[in-house]
């Protein structure tokens, strides 16, 4: 009989394979990146457990700042590095008994504090722009004039009329202030709901340097990348894999004539 051609098809690997999907090069990237983005996404948690500690504030005696409920993250500072402007959480017992307190510092030792003056606080004689508190009333606060001991704190809430502050303890020993080291933390950002950094108090920097924000932008960063590297990484080997699979090629070879 006369010759006769075929052909068959064969996978272009000549088998199925077994094998890691993708380059090699691919694969050892994609583990540098799972591995890097572990440390990375734990490093920024580990970070944060260290610097910042989270609260719950109670009342709404910071409003609009901070509402009631709001979960807030304070950053550990000692009290010696605050400053004007700052909303820090302190304990003291002549105030409230076991718990802690979340308010905004007016004015610091050596200090001479009053409101209200067109309807404005006044520190050293100048009239302060406080634009956190979103037009809230300001006038409502009657405070003479009170010279802030050295090492020690005047501290008001936001929510002028009702919140019960340095203003509500001008009778005490102490006109109502309160010792630096009786700070514990100083709140960085409201988290839940999701507000953000807190508004830069301005209206203070007449006076002197404000108190730079902590590192939790740079640790949600951190985070965020972390997180991004290993699930990209990890999702290498399916990718790979799939457009592997698109790409091969069924090809044909002669059988032998018969």
């Amino acid at each position: 009989m006369g010759g006769e051609s075929t052909t068959r098809t064969a996978p272009r690997s000549g088998g199925k394979s077994t094998g890691p999907v993708g380059s090699r090069t691919g694969q050892r990237l994609s583990g540098l990146a799972v591995a890097l983005g572990i440390v990375l996404f734990l490093g920024g948690f580990g970070w944060g457990a260290v610097v910042y500690r989270p609260y719950t504030v109670p009342t709404t005696s910071m409003t609009p700042t901070i509402d009631a409920g709001d979960r807030v993250l304070a950053q550990r500072v000692d009290g010696s590095e605050i400053r004007r402007g700052d909303v820090v959480v302190f304990n003291d017992k002549s105030w409230v008994t076991n718990a802690s307190v979340v308010k905004r510092v007016v004015a610091v030792g050596g200090d001479t504090v009053s409101c209200c003056t067109n309807g404005k606080l006044t520190v050293n004689g100048k009239q302060i722009d406080e634009g956190y508190l979103k037009g809230s009333v300001v006038e409502d606060k009657n405070i003479p004039t009170v010279k802030v001991p050295q090492g020690r704190l005047f501290l008001l809430g936001d929510e002028r009329q009702g919140s019960l502050d340095s203003s509500a303890h001008l009778s005490d020993a102490a006109q109502g202030t309160v010792a630096r080291s009786a700070v514990t933390a100083r709140v960085d950002a409201v988290v839940w709901p999701m507000k953000g950094m807190l508004e830069r108090p301005t209206g203070f920097e007449t006076l002197g340097v404000l108190s730079q924000p902590g590192p939790l932008r740079t640790i949600v960063t951190l985070i965020v990348a972390g997180a991004v590297l290993v699930l990209g990484g990890g999702a290498y080997g399916p990718i790979a894999k799939r457009t592997g699979g698109r790409r091969t090629r069924a090809r044909t070879e002669p059988v032998g004539a018969r």
